[in-house]
This record gives C-alpha cells, sequence and structure tokens, in this order.
C-alpha cells in the first residue's frame, strides 16, 4: 500500500504512529522505531498483516504495538503490565530489545513526573523496565534482557555461516550461539575495520539461518580487552539485512563475555555503517538458569505520523 501524501487529508480511519528513536549515541543516531498505541486508533482493531505493513509504511526496520486490553500506566511504584507485540514486514518476533527501549520511553511520556516503572508483557512474559527523563523528549531506559542461555555452535553451523559472513574459518574459536527469544550466532571479528567490511548477501544467509534456526549472525569486534565493542547484526530471515541496534544480541554477547572471561558490562556501539550512531549498555549477571542482562538505552520521541491502515 503507497504512503500517502503528508498534504492528503487526515482520514478518521489512520492510524497514528510515533517514531522513536532508540538507543542514541551522544544524543545523535538511534534506531527508527515505529511505537503505535492501539488504544489511540479509531475503528475496529489492527490484523497481523496490517501490523506487518506498519514497518515499511513508517519507514522503520520494526514496530512496536501496545494493544488495548491493559490497565492505567504508572509511575513511581506502581508497576502496569503492558501488553507488547513486536512485528516487522516478515511478521510478529517473540521479543524486541530496542523496541522494548523505545515503548517504555513512548509509555513514560504519560508519567506525571519522576521516574516510570512498568512491566511489558511479552510473549508469556513481565518483562520488568523503568524510564527516567533525560535531555528534551529523551529518557535513559533500563530492563532486564535475561536469562540468556549459551552454548557452542556446531561444525554445521560454522560451517555454513563463517563463508556467508566472509570470515575464515579461524574465526570460529569464540563463537557462540546464544538464545534470548531465539537463537543467534554471535561471531568475533578481529578488528573494527574487518567488522565494517562485512557485506553478507542477504538471500543466501537468510536461507543458511533457516535451514539451522536462527534469528540470525551477530558479528562483533573487538574481544574482551575492552569494555567497548563494536557490533553488527545481519538478520535478513525476519526482513532485516541489517539491524541498526540489537539489544537483544547486545545483552547475548554480554552473556558470553561474562562465561569466557568474566567481563561484566560492555557498551555497544552499532549502526555506523548505516549511518545511525548506535550504543548501548549490557550488564550481565550470574544466574542458576541462564544469565540474566540488564540493558540501558536513550531514547527520544520523534515525529508522529497518521498512516493509510
Amino acid at each position: 500500500m503507497p504512503r500517502r501524501s503528508s498534504r492528503s487529508p487526515v482520514g478518521r480511519d489512520d492510524l497514528p504512529v510515533t517514531i522513536v528513536h532508540a538507543c542514541l549515541r551522544e544524543g545523535r543516531g538511534g534506531s527508527p522505531t515505529a511505537v503505535v498505541d492501539e488504544a489511540s486508533a479509531a475503528g475496529r482493531p489492527l490484523t497481523d498483516d496490517e501490523r506487518r505493513r506498519v514497518p515499511a509504511l513508517a519507514g522503520t526496520s520494526h514496530a512496536v504495538f501496545l494493544p488495548d486490553d491493559r490497565g492505567p500506566g504508572g509511575s513511581g511504584d506502581e508497576r502496569p503490565a503492558v501488553p507488547a507485540r513486536f512485528f516487522t514486514t516478515e511478521g510478529e518476533l517473540p521479543a524486541c530489545g530496542h523496541g522494548t527501549v523505545a515503548a517504555l520511553a513512548f509509555l513514560a511520556t504519560r508519567a506525571e513526573h519522576g521516574e516510570y516503572r512498568a512491566g511489558l508483557r511479552v510473549s508469556g512474559r513481565v518483562v520488568e523496565g523503568r524510564a527516567a527523563p533525560g535531555a528534551p523528549a529523551s529518557f535513559d531506559v533500563t530492563f532486564g534482557a535475561g536469562p540468556v542461555r549459551l552454548r557452542e555452535p556446531t561444525r554445521e553451523e560454522l560451517a555454513l555461516l563463517l563463508p556467508l559472513l566472509g570470515l575464515p574459518a579461524t574465526a570460529g574459536p569464540g563463537a557462540c550461539v546464544a538464545t534470548l527469544g531465539r537463537p543467534r550466532l554471535l561471531v568475533p571479528v578481529g578488528t573494527r575495520s574487518a567488522l565494517a567490511s562485512l557485506s553478507p548477501a542477504p538471500g543466501p544467509l537468510a536461507a543458511a539461518c533457516d535451514r539451522l534456526g536462527l534469528l540470525g549472525c551477530f558479528a562483533h569486534s573487538p574481544g574482551p580487552a575492552t569494555a567497548r565493542v563494536a557490533a553488527r547484526m545481519f538478520a535478513p530471515s525476519i526482513g532485516v539485512p541489517e539491524d541498526i541496534v540489537n539489544v537483544n544480541s547486545s545483552a547475548c554477547l554480554a552473556a558470553h563475555l561474562l562465561a569466557r572471561h568474566g567481563t561484566p558490562r560492555i557498551d555497544v556501539d552499532m549502526g555506523d555503517t548505516l549511518g545511525c550512531p548506535s550504543t548501548l549498555t549490557a550488564g550481565a549477571h550470574r544466574g542458576s538458569a541462564g544469565t540474566p542482562v540488564d540493558v540501558t538505552g536513550v531514547a527520544r520521541l520523534g515525529r508522529v505520523l497518521r498512516l493509510p491502515r
């Protein structure tokens, strides 16, 4: 469905969409994320096909929907459980980290003052988060992403995926399959310049990830010698050849580096190759079942669009 001209009259059935820039770096960049409060959508409820169309119409990779079946928002000690659903053009996701950051920042605008606290109901569990006011129209958002499960990659996984990323077989040591919602391959790359030069073909990579049941590939550099890493996430299977920022994969990396090297907290830079510099912080903690991770990012509310349904 073509995007309606900004000069077209607003229809009664148009859908209000707020663009939230998640995980800014020093006030710039971030991942534009479409947030739809379905309580404010006039007319009939949205269908999943309509939700799938929103990212393309809004010019974003992801969209988060807040269905109209929740209680009132809150702040302070109140912790409402707000349902949230995440979509790309390919369909619904079980979780989305930067979508969670965007949703919490959006909901925080309704708090009268101070820090907003809430739980998001996502895929049958409640993700606890908070958003504190920062710069104008911006919020410092933190939520619990855990627990992350880790395992060694199989030979088949490495043999299929490393060549598609343009990486040598020697990239295998230090690789890991991490699961947070869905499994994905974490791959170390020797230098930031080598990381920036990666250019996998989306079609073959999507086919290989589908065959292996993986969300995608998260390449990162440098190693644990520093707590600041650069990363790129390739997930063409879900309609995102490269993600501007991938919070859940960054949380997976934090859990992996804690288990492998004892690194408790990392800052992750993403989006530079796409012209949208983004940064988030992930801190991992040892747990009895998987590794819980807290993530923090800055989000700023942007323009409000009205899209045809």
